[in-house]
């Protein structure tokens, strides 16, 4: 069956209709970027031209058309839609990458499927809860973006990819500047009517990390960094103020050293909880991009991040003269410091912490930490 988006049908070298498989790759050869409406008068068109050339001028019809979003009804600058390239290759036989985030879509939809209780709490989500979702209109695409995870790398990128020429290598761009959310445009920032296209038309991707990595990162560059003063005052004081004893004055009012088993106890203390939505520094994955209710194309992952990366942007189309930075931080938190701090980590507290992050760990396939002393 071939893949249908909206009235249209893609003609990537599948039978559509009754048409022969080998004209379809002929058509292809003529007009790439070629989407034929499934109305059958359109096929029988398409099937009259005994000369492809004859092709050439309907094509240029076909391409100047605009939908009600104003955008091409096919691909831009003589190119496929990243979906297209994802879900059709050219080249039909499944490579090793494509198996490989096949089966990470599956474990996404199966963790859903199998908790839909926990993962399914909310029915509808509101633009709300969209804030995440980076969209870059010219390559089609929507990035869900997760702190700790390479976000500001990949900020960076989709200021160069949805700049229109006004950036060309990423790591000009300054760190705090990927930060400005007026740089990007986000999908909570649409109509409903252009929301639902966008998810449905673009390709949409996150990249994730073993949860508690992820978490240990947080902590380090939140709470044991001198210049995160606003962390320390925010979240600081409050920790200390309800998780430490006898607490002197001076860190009630700067907040600058709370331990990591006083934020572990924060996050799992109930009132906490009910208190706030998390940050999003220490929010679950699924919490900030609902991927129960939003279907990801892509998941990639902090543990093969430049190879995924690079997939994504070949899948855009840009893999010509856009890589993903590949310099390494020697500040990385890693697998060894991670172990370090959940060392004085009580088993209750480890049993509880994991179990708020426990569909984490399900939906992106992490096993349980071997250091991890569960009750």
């Amino acid at each position: 069956m071939p893949v249908l988006f909206s009235d249209r049908i893609f003609l990537l070298g599948y039978d559509a209709g009754g048409v022969p498989h080998k004209f379809l790759q002929a058509v292809w050869s003529v007009c790439p970027c070629l989407c034929v409406c499934v109305r059958e008068s359109t096929l029988s068109l398409l099937l009259r031209f005994s000369d492809l050339e004859g092709l050439r001028p309907f094509c240029s019809e076909l391409f100047m058309r605009r939908n009600p979003f104003g955008v091409d009804i096919c691909c831009r600058k003589g190119s496929r839609s990243p979906l297209q390239e994802l879900y059709n290759p050219i080249q039909l036989e499944l490579s090793n990458t494509a198996i490989l985030h096949q089966m990470r879509r599956d474990q996404v939809t199966d963790t859903c499927r199998a908790n839909s209780a926990m993962s399914r709490k909310r029915r509808v989500l509101t633009p709300n809860d969209l804030k995440h979702l980076v969209v870059d209109e010219d390559h089609e695409l929507i990035y869900c973006y997760v702190p700790k995870v390479a976000c500001t790398n990949w900020k960076r990128l989709m200021m160069v990819l949805s700049g229109r020429g006004k950036y060309s290598d990423p790591m000009e761009i300054p760190a705090n500047e990927a930060h400005v959310s007026a740089n990007l445009k986000t999908l909570n920032q649409y109509s409903i009517p252009e929301i639902n296209h966008r998810l449905k038309s673009y390709m949409k991707f996150l990249f994730v990390r073993e949860p508690f990595e992820r978490l240990v990162s947080a902590y380090r560059n939140k709470f044991t960094q001198k210049y995160n003063t606003s962390f320390h005052k925010r979240y600081g004081t409050k920790i200390i103020r309800r998780q430490r004893k006898n607490a002197t004055q001076e860190a009630l009012r700067k907040g600058d050293d709370v331990k990591f088993e006083e934020f572990v106890a924060y996050l799992i203390d109930p009132h906490t909880q009910r208190e706030e939505p998390f940050n999003e520094h220490w929010q679950t994955v699924y919490s900030l991009c609902h991927p129960c209710h939003i279907h990801y194309d892509l998941v990639g992952k902090y543990e093969t991040l430049e190879e995924d990366s690079n997939y994504v942007l070949r899948l855009a189309g840009v893999s010509g003269y856009l890589k993903f930075p590949t310099y390494a931080k020697s500040t990385r938190t890693t697998d060894e410091m991670t172990t370090e701090f959940f060392q004085n980590i009580s088993a209750e507290h480890q049993t509880q912490l994991y179990e708020v992050y426990k569909l984490d760990f399900l939906m992106f396939n992490y096993s349980v930490p071997n250091y991890l002393k569960l009750d």
